[in-house]
């Protein structure tokens, strides 16, 4: 998985293109978590458009940055899933602590 970061004002967006699955997971905890620390942010939108697939490697690589983020009364959110991903949220429960967005602009608003 290749993972692209920007930042807009005091929000970082991690773009993910790949497949969030066993084999990426933990790469990119470390890369997600070391740009949480370097920047000290607290406000993190993760962009699913490139993203084909996700298994429960992925909810719980989400879910422990959204935990990070917590810590630090930030807000975690995640934009533009495909069906299939969106399933995954869905019966993993995590739309009850993460909300979704369409697109970058509506996140960066709410974040």
């Amino acid at each position: 998985m290749y993972l692209k970061f920007s930042k807009v004002s005091d929000v970082i967006i991690v773009t993910m293109i790949g497949e969030l699955d066993h084999h990426s997971a933990e790469e990119v905890r470390i890369k997600i978590d070391d740009r949480i620390d370097r920047e000290n942010v607290n406000k993190i939108i993760l962009d699913f458009s490139s993203v084909g697939f996700m298994d429960s490697s992925g909810i719980g690589m989400v879910l422990g940055r959204y935990k990070k983020i917590a810590v630090k009364k930030g807000n975690l959110v995640v934009v533009a899933l495909n069906k299939g991903v969106k399933r995954v949220f869905e019966l993993s429960g995590m739309f009850k602590v993460i909300k979704d967005y369409d697109n970058i602009d509506e996140a960066i608003k709410c974040v």
